[in-house]
């Protein structure tokens, strides 16, 4: 991955205006980089959805925003990005009255040691990382398309440029290995934006793709053994960024006016590991049309989920079960 020649002077939170009448819907909102998007995304006027799995980490991270921000607007949303039917119900919810300005794909699981698979059958690693969130963004389009310009962030990573990452057997059932699941659901992430945008052009909707560069969270350390949770740990102290500094490519993602859509951002510095946030060049195959068009129809195919006549105004979604 080569960066631009556009770089971005010295970003950071501070300079997010405003968002008092704003609305953001979190995947992975109640720990690590989803839980430090909202609580900047709080502090600055807007009205946060934290979505995950278990209820009470999502009370106990709501109760945390509102300590530390009184007034702060927090809901909670539970989501299991591995069962396509909890998700439609989840997403259902809100498509038919609400309006989302943003919506971050952020949640994912990563290492599995085995490969293993969600409640629909598809390789767990895929299937939360990538197919939950093609599900999930299908379901809250109606709703994205309310707002006056809406933003879809989604999270990838430094490995979708990884060769093991090439968009073949994404179900991972010819050759399993942990990294290379993720790997293939993170070239994927960049894959669905591109094509997303494509799809989209001319409506109120941008998406974007980022890479929060190198940070622990609990995501890395998902069955960790105790040498690697350690080497993690020293690690951390030299080169990896904390979960507040790893937030700001999609802080900057979701609130910049100078994002194209379907562009690529991540951290400017070292190595990108850490750094302002600035838009990089990823592969060529990546944003290919052809390519895009490939991974759509199999999602589509996989999911039994369609967007169907994007027009320039609003997209119709049509969920089959």
């Amino acid at each position: 991955m080569t960066s631009t020649t556009r770089t971005v002077s010295q970003w950071t939170p501070e300079q997010i205006p405003d968002l008092s009448g704003r609305t953001a819907f979190i995947t992975g909102g109640n720990s690590g980089i989803g839980l430090e998007t909202a609580r900047v995304l709080v502090r600055h006027g807007a009205t946060v959805i934290l979505a995950g799995r278990d209820q009470r980490k999502l009370d106990r991270a709501a109760d945390g925003l509102r300590l530390e921000q009184p007034g702060a607007d927090v809901h909670t949303a539970v989501l299991d990005l591995g069962a396509l039917a909890l998700i439609a119900a989840a997403a259902g919810r809100l498509a038919k009255t609400a309006t989302l300005d943003m919506l971050f794909n952020n949640a994912g699981v990563m290492n599995i040691p085995e490969r293993r698979t969600t409640a629909d059958g598809f390789e767990l690693t895929f299937g939360t990382n990538r197919l939950g969130h093609f599900a999930l963004t299908a379901g809250l389009l109606p709703a994205l398309l309310r707002a006056l310009a809406a933003r879809i962030v989604t999270v990838s990573a430094i490995a979708a440029t990884w060769r093991v990452g090439r968009q073949e057997d994404v179900m991972s059932q010819r050759r399993y290995g942990p990294m290379r699941a993720y790997a293939k659901s993170k070239r994927a992430n960049v894959v669905f934006t591109a094509e997303l945008a494509r799809r989209l052009a001319g409506t109120n909707v941008t998406p974007v793709v980022v890479h929060p560069g190198s940070a622990v969270t609990n995501l890395q350390q998902h069955n960790q053994s105790p040498l690697t949770r350690a080497v993690i740990a020293l690690t951390r102290r030299i080169a990896m960024s904390s979960p507040q500094g790893a937030a700001w490519p999609s802080l900057y993602a979701a609130t910049s006016p100078d994002i194209v859509s379907g562009g690529f951002y991540g951290p400017a510095g070292r190595d990108q590991t850490s750094g302002t946030p600035k838009r990089l060049d990823p592969s060529t195959d990546a944003t290919n049309p052809t390519e895009g068009a490939r991974l759509w129809t199999e999602s589509e195919r996989l999911t039994g989920i369609h967007f169907l006549a994007v027009t320039s105004t609003r997209p119709r979604v049509s969920i089959h079960s």
